[in-house]
């Protein structure tokens, strides 16, 4: 079961990612722009940057590490339970979302 230190370790083995806050919890952001934060301190679930198709496969997957609330429709974020998401998913969905968000330069 991953956690949120486990988070920062993948987010800290990409270029220029700082822990911040982003909404008053915990997040990783590259250049200032947040790609993955904690929805709340005590609910144990990530809200992570991804493309709206990605979010439309990982709900309609049946996993049950992924959800979303109304708040979210129409937005390109998924939340990810940290108690249910496979540690080798989480890691390509951090890598991902740091993708969305940092610079061209640092992508390459």
């Amino acid at each position: 079961m991953p956690s949120w230190d486990d988070v920062v370790r993948i987010g800290s083995g990409l270029a220029e990612v700082e822990e911040s806050t982003w909404y008053r919890t915990p997040s990783l952001k590259v250049r200032g722009k947040g790609f993955v934060r904690l929805r709340s301190e005590d609910d144990g679930l990530l809200v992570v940057l991804c493309g709206l198709d990605e979010k439309e496969a990982l709900l309609a997957s049946g996993d049950p590490a992924f959800s979303t609330t109304p708040h979210y429709d129409g937005h390109g974020s998924v939340l990810v339970d940290l108690d249910r998401v496979d540690p080798a998913q989480l890691a390509e969905l951090v890598e991902e979302a740091w993708r969305i968000r940092a610079p061209a330069a640092l992508r390459r």
